[in-house]
């Protein structure tokens, strides 16, 4: 008589078997969909809006999913007029449209999200704000300028190499459609002697000239050209700027930047069989965000961080460049 009751028994135990198998599955499934916290440190720019949109708004054309921001540390550089005159009002639409909640310091901010966006416009502010990140071992994408000096920046990539925490920093421009297109054009292009772009650079005083707008073209510059500037030399004129970079190759790479309200961005690529140049495409954020989403996943970086730090030789010896009349200065004079 107890047989029966037995294989019910077994029966029983083996649907329930199957029932916390497929439950556990599915929890799984859940899991690894469910969206990645972040936290930006700095809201005086833009980019903390429209960045919150395009990740947070399902209806975006550039939404981009599985990255929720969901805390900020408002930060702010008094010193700084397009911080001064932008924190309070960027701060207050995404606490109030976004639902983002404003807390009070970095490591709070830390405790609460998976990955770190650090926009805060001044680069000045960046190294000190990057520290509690690396502390408490968030990975963190750098908005560009990743400093306001190439000591800085030196110092940001030696504590991140010493906590083992995954970063990188770049300009929108990078990925920008013609960007890539222009970066590899196809075999019948011939071989490549240089390239040359263009695209707005004011200034603001407490940041080396290029670092502070100017990047853009020099990130687009250097994503064409690659690591390998040697020296740089710039002829400054009241309007405008024309910086050349040598690099080891041979090749000549030029960066024009304009401060008479010209906002345009433009490429040319010069090879020894034909000339070819950018299309008017819009400089959207959805591919820099698409990188910035997939290294959060991955913790792999898709800028070289040696390349960025060049980067930033490159825009410091620009300043000493004009300092000294046009003069040529080898990037070794800023990196040694």
């Amino acid at each position: 008589m107890g047989r029966p009751f037995q294989h019910l028994s077994c029966g029983v135990a083996f649907l329930l078997s199957v029932v916390l198998f497929f439950a556990s599955i599915s929890s799984a499934q859940t899991e690894s969909i469910k969206p990645l916290r972040v936290g930006i440190i700095g809201l005086d720019t833009s980019h903390v809006v429209v960045f919150t949109r395009i990740f947070n708004d399902p209806t975006d054309p550039e939404h981009i999913p599985g990255i929720r921001v969901v805390a900020a540390f408002k930060g702010g550089s008094p010193d700084v007029e397009d911080s001064r005159t932008r924190i309070d009002r960027f701060t207050a639409e995404l606490r109030d449209k976004w639902n983002i909640k404003i807390v009070d310091d970095i490591p709070t901010l830390c405790g609460m999200v998976d990955a770190i966006l650090l926009e805060s416009v001044d680069g000045r502010t960046h190294l000190e704000q990057v520290k509690p990140v690396l502390t408490a071992k968030k990975a963190v994408f750098i908005d560009k300028p990743l400093a306001a000096s190439y000591k800085d920046a030196t110092e940001i990539a030696r504590l991140a190499k010493q906590t083992g925490v995954p970063w990188f920093s770049s300009s929108s421009m990078r990925f920008w459609e013609e960007t890539q297109r222009l970066k590899s054009p196809g075999e019948a292009v011939g071989h490549i002697t240089g390239y040359s772009v263009y695209g707005p650079s004011p200034i603001e005083p407490h940041h080396p000239d290029l670092m502070w707008y100017g990047i853009h073209g020099v990130e687009m510059l250097f994503t064409l050209m690659g690591r390998g500037c040697e020296s740089v030399s710039r002829a400054s004129a009241a309007n405008e700027d024309v910086v050349v970079g040598r690099w080891k190759d041979g090749r000549l790479g030029v960066m024009r930047g304009f401060r008479n309200g010209l906002r345009n961005y433009g490429i040319t690529l010069f090879s020894d069989k034909s000339v070819l140049h950018s299309e008017p495409r819009p400089d959207v954020y959805g591919p820099l965000l698409g990188e910035i989403a997939k290294f959060f996943r991955t913790g792999i970086p898709p800028v070289n961080p040696e390349e960025t730090l060049e980067m930033m030789a490159f825009m410091e010896a620009a300043d000493m460049s004009k300092a000294r009349g046009g003069a040529s200065v080898p990037l070794s004079e800023v990196t040694r």
